[in-house]
């Protein structure tokens, strides 16, 4: 199987680094590894997505295929009144994520979960706000799969949020997501980004 950071458990050697970045006003410390997306730095689709966001405390937040951390952790700390949920399928990005959320102080409102979307959440269990940078590489079905459940746990008074290049389907994903919500708008745009919130789902 091939080595990415959609696979579930990474072949490659595990080579951990470590780097700061600031977002949102907070300041990170977070490990990284191979066979995780976007290792030693916190790539820019995934920034913007985090600067657009603008929530009410008290939150309920789902990180969407969480990676090593970087949304949900700068969530948690910027919104301390909120719970952030985190979930990947990639066990060595849920490992490090754990890590990052004790590094920077936030493990005690975070619950990090290895997992393939949200097909194994309970049907009762909803979010106020679920964020995704959605995983390029696996798919447009596995895309839509993810979408489609984000609609069926967020809140009817939550957002979905996303951040998709125009280059790599902006415009379809926009028109799947008005498939399923009522409310679809174009929230932020930077160099080829474009960051989406969905509510009011169908």
């Amino acid at each position: 199987m091939t080595d990415h950071y959609y696979s579930d458990e990474p072949h490659s050697t595990s080579d951990p680094v470590l780097f700061e970045a600031t977002v949102k006003g907070q300041r990170l410390k977070l490990y990284t590894d191979h066979g995780v997306f976007s290792r030693g730095k916190i790539d820019y689709g995934t920034q913007l997505l985090i600067e657009s966001v603008q929530l009410n405390e008290p939150v309920t937040i789902l990180d969407l295929g969480c990676g090593y951390g970087p949304v949900g952790i700068t969530l948690a700390l910027t919104y301390p009144l909120s719970q952030v949920w985190m979930i990947d399928r990639n066990e060595r990005a849920v490992g490090l994520a754990r890590q990052n959320a004790k590094k920077n102080a936030v493990l005690d409102r975070t619950t990090i979960h290895v997992g393939d979307g949200l097909k194994d959440f309970d049907a009762s269990q909803y979010f106020q706000a679920i964020l995704l940078n959605p995983p390029i590489r696996a798919g447009k079905e596995t895309i839509f799969r993810l979408y489609r459940e984000a609609a069926e746990h967020v809140t009817d008074d939550g957002a979905f949020y996303i951040v998709i290049q125009k280059k790599q389907g902006a415009d379809s994903s926009e028109r799947y997501l008005q498939s399923l919500f009522h409310d679809v708008v174009l929230i932020a745009k930077s160099a080829g980004y474009r960051v989406y919130r969905s509510r009011q789902r169908k």
